[in-house]
């Protein structure tokens, strides 16, 4: 499709299909515009009969540097505002948690916030070794979303969870597959062929996703739902408006 293939570029080899970030100017931020982009495709390779299992990476040197909230908030009366908020943010993570087929991250670069949770979600995350897994929610005054809440705590124990959840600790890649986030670090040149060959041979053996393995599709689908509540209320509160605050004041340039 010419009109978005600037932002999501799809190709498919081996029956695995890849979805590539492609706006390394913007880090790979997931805009109103990406995320349009990004559930059409991973619609159309959901019912692709030649698609098996879908690989998730980026341009350039980030994975994505997380969601464009300018993109995503508008001036509607609070209680619409709040109500848009929640559905959108449960849409994408619904995707992540009712696809079908086995879907994979490799993380090509720093990954922040709704990517970093969202890759957890899949049945795979090899990364680059200049990959780092940062979720800032405490930070800027916003909760855990993505059932990390939950699903953080499960993948890599409670201390871990608390610290990169509550205390807003970022990991590199090797520290993430130590912590058990991800499943290997490869250098940057091997890692898309060493996610494919780990698609692939996750396909030839007839695995099903992971979350239907561990029986948790249903309580992440209850998870992501309450999260995405309790987000939408955190984007209305005045701890997130004065880190907005606190963050534009950080960024201009001080007098020397």
């Amino acid at each position: 499709r010419p009109g978005s293939m600037s932002r999501l570029v799809r190709t498919i080899r081996g029956g695995v299909a890849t979805l590539r970030f492609n706006e390394p100017k913007k880090l790979n931020a997931w805009s109103s515009k990406m995320m349009s982009d990004f559930k059409q495709e991973m619609e159309a390779t959901a019912s692709d009969p030649d698609v098996q299992a879908t690989i998730l990476t980026g341009t350039g040197n980030y994975y994505s540097a997380g969601v464009d909230l300018a993109s995503m908030i508008r001036v509607a009366p609070p209680r619409k505002l709040l109500n848009e908020l929640a559905v959108k943010n449960q849409a994408l993570f619904d995707l992540f948690l009712d696809y079908p087929k086995p879907i994979f991250a490799a993380v090509n670069g720093p990954a922040v916030g709704a990517p970093v949770t969202s890759a957890t979600l899949c049945d795979g995350i090899f990364a680059s070794p200049g990959a780092t897994f940062h979720t800032p929610f405490a930070k800027l005054g916003l909760v855990p979303e993505g059932c990390s809440s939950v699903w953080f705590e499960r993948k890599m124990g409670a201390e871990m969870a608390d610290e990169m959840l509550n205390k807003g600790r970022k990991l590199s890649a090797d520290e993430a597959f130590k912590a058990g986030m991800i499943d290997g670090v490869v250098a940057e040149e091997e890692l898309l062929e060493r996610t494919q060959a780990h698609a692939e041979k996750w396909v030839s053996e007839g695995r099903p996703r992971q979350i239907d393995t561990l029986e948790a599709r249903q309580m992440l689908k209850e998870v992501n739902e309450r999260e995405s509540r309790e987000l939408a209320e955190a984007f209305l509160s005045e701890s997130f408006f004065q880190a907005m605050q606190d963050f534009t004041r950080d960024k201009k340039p001080q007098a020397s």
